[in-house]
């Protein structure tokens, strides 16, 4: 009979389970050589203090028994050593366990091979877990088969994290094909206005803004739900489209993660600059090229984008006058505390962009 006291809490500390005498009752009724000498005494004090649920079957008997299961199986089951020892470990699957892993497990006993699974379990008071299963055969000095080996895991947390994130994924695809409908009627709105009233081009320049941010939101829709997001998909989703060659625009930041919140400003602040560079900047002549690195301030609490332009034709800062680009950046920087500063040199135009993380949206 065991020991041990099966209702005991389960303790953090790994020396509570060294007085689990099911290892050495388990070698001293097993003395075939298996587990003789230093080998004996290493099994059972790997079986007695680890926190990892372990069973032992016999594939010499008749429907493949348990002959051993450690503290931490019985713990994790719920079912004393004699309510274990002698049953085939089917009595832990119910009415919802998945008959696939069932057969996968079955064909890994038939060739003698190792599996691994998950599959719902039940406890002995009837609730369920779900149980990854390493199994795999054990052979003696001669090559005999002689045991299947067993240890279980409760990844029930761990399955309940990747439904989380599965629901989070299909609610953002979701959220995305919202969002492009939603822009695609915004679009159409101002293109009407535009039409009507007679003002094409102003209409034009309100729906760049309008895919600009919809390129934005989309590539990191998927990730938002993790709270934070790699602006730098988003910073390459607005610029791309202005790159015709491939060989005109350097993005040069990497890895920076910041709240989704700031999102919509840089979008709107780098699709002003790339319009910019375009019309007047390096963009407009055939040679002009514009980098851009991102990267957090020293205290990670702000975004810092740097916008350089190269090549481009000659600018005389006195004479440029500020338009409804200008301003809305200005504007959106302004309400969220952020600044932007340009310099206008010989080289071409160097702008800077600080957009507090925190505080952005």
């Amino acid at each position: 009979m065991s020991t041990d006291d099966e209702s005991i809490p389960n303790r953090s500390n790994q020396a509570a389970m060294r007085f689990d005498d099911a290892p050495e009752r388990f070698r001293s009724g097993h003395r075939s050589a298996q587990f003789s000498g230093a080998s004996g005494v290493l099994f059972e004090q790997a079986m007695a203090q680890t926190r990892m649920a372990i069973c032992l079957c016999d594939p010499n008997q008749a429907d493949l028994p348990i002959v051993f299961a450690n503290r931490a199986f019985r713990r994790l089951t719920g079912y004393s050593e004699e309510e274990t020892v002698g049953r085939n470990c089917r009595f832990l699957q119910g009415p919802k366990t998945d008959p696939e892993p069932v057969a996968r497990i079955r064909e890994a006993i038939a060739n003698e091979d190792v599996v691994v699974v998950e599959l719902l379990n039940y406890r002995k008071n009837g609730t369920t877990f779900w149980n990854a299963l390493h199994l795999g055969p054990i052979y003696n000095d001669q090559g005999k088969l002689v045991y299947f080996f067993g240890s279980q895991w409760d990844v029930s947390d761990v399955r309940a994290a990747r439904a989380e994130e599965r629901h989070a994924k299909e609610m953002a695809r979701e959220l995305s094909h919202r969002m492009k409908n939603m822009f695609a009627v915004i679009s159409g709105i101002v293109n009407v206005t535009g039409r009507v009233r007679g003002i094409q081009s102003e209409a034009a320049e309100i729906n760049a803004r309008i895919q600009a941010l919809g390129r934005a939101y989309e590539t990191t829709l998927d990730d938002a739900s993790s709270g934070s997001i790699d602006i730098g998909e988003a910073i390459r989703a607005v610029l791309m489209p202005y790159d015709r060659d491939s060989e005109r625009l350097l993005l040069t930041g990497n890895g920076v993660r910041m709240p989704f919140t700031v999102i919509s400003i840089v979008g709107l602040v780098l699709h002003e600059l790339a319009a910019n560079a375009t019309k007047h900047g390096a963009w407009s002549s055939e040679t002009g090229q514009v980098s851009v690195d991102w990267r957090p301030s020293e205290d990670g609490s702000t975004l810092v984008i740097v916008w350089s332009e190269q090549g481009g034709p000659p600018v005389d800062a006195e004479a440029i006058v500020a338009g409804t680009g200008t301003a809305i950046v200005e504007r959106l920087l302004a309400t969220a505390r952020g600044a932007i500063e340009r310099d206008w040199s010989e080289n071409g135009l160097t702008v800077t962009i600080t957009v507090p993380a925190r505080s952005a949206g």
